[in-house]
């Protein structure tokens, strides 16, 4: 995943929980990401996954999964204010 990563400001934690949105390998998901973060739709598309991540793990009682999410998005959100 570092060739991705070598050109973008993501973390390998949001292109983890990016490909866990979306149901892809990290593989397709880091070049994805690393586009989108491009845009500020594409940001904001990025916001909307961790969000959902985020609530699905509440949904589901797991509250360690939605704190590490929220810490991954607060710092994504710090990086890529829009």
């Amino acid at each position: 995943m570092q060739d991705c990563l070598d050109y973008c400001d993501l973390t390998d934690e949001e292109v983890e929980l990016f490909a866990e949105h979306e149901h892809i390998p990290q593989e397709i998901a880091g070049p994805m990401a690393c586009s989108l973060v491009q845009t500020d739709e594409g940001v904001e598309i990025i916001c909307s996954c961790l969000s959902d991540l985020v609530s699905d793990a509440m949904t589901q009682g797991a509250i360690d999964k939605a704190e590490h999410v929220l810490h991954v998005y607060a710092e994504f959100r710090s990086a890529h204010p829009v």
